[in-house]
């Protein structure tokens, strides 16, 4: 009985923590399988999220004031900042915590292994990991999250 009661205290105290956090709107080409990861990993981790589909990702990041040397694929926005790249969602949430002054935060490239570019799926033939070997384990790389300061200064963020 108090196994059930803590589970359904548990079960009510999920959606109100999920609630808390704002919608991340994901602006990405089509078709982007690696950007739709991303998307799930970021639901996974709490966060709601909306696609936007756009032709013209280059006047999304002008507009948001991504510096041209930490561009990817996707950017998405949340609470005022832009996120770029494959930002991991507690990288997310600790900016959304401390809300330092800044644009945005960002993870330049596609590193292998980020949130949204591991393996999942053996039809994923861009912007998945490389696989090595028999093991068909993904090939991780190390890769920092990097924190965008109004006028364009950068300073890390988090190393993963």
């Amino acid at each position: 009985m108090k196994r059930v009661l803590l589970t359904a205290l548990l079960a009510a105290a999920l959606p109100a923590a999920a609630d808390s956090l704002p919608k991340v709107e994901i602006y990405m080409p089509t078709p982007c399988l690696a950007c739709i990861e991303w998307g799930v990993h970021l639901m996974d981790n709490g966060f709601q999220v909306a696609y936007r589909e756009t032709a013209d990702m280059a006047a999304v990041k002008r507009r948001l004031k991504v510096p041209k040397d930490l561009e990817s694929v996707h950017t998405a926005t949340v609470g005022g900042y832009f996120v770029e790249g494959h930002v991991p969602a507690d990288d997310i949430k600790e900016l959304l915590r401390d809300k330092p002054k800044a644009l945005g935060i960002a993870v330049p490239g596609l590193p292998r292994g980020a949130p949204g570019r591991e393996v999942k799926s053996q039809s994923c033939e861009t912007g998945c990991s490389i696989l090595e070997g028999e093991s068909r384990e993904p090939r991780r790389e190390l890769f920092e999250t990097v924190l965008v300061k109004p006028g364009g200064k950068t300073s890390t963020w988090a190393r993963h």
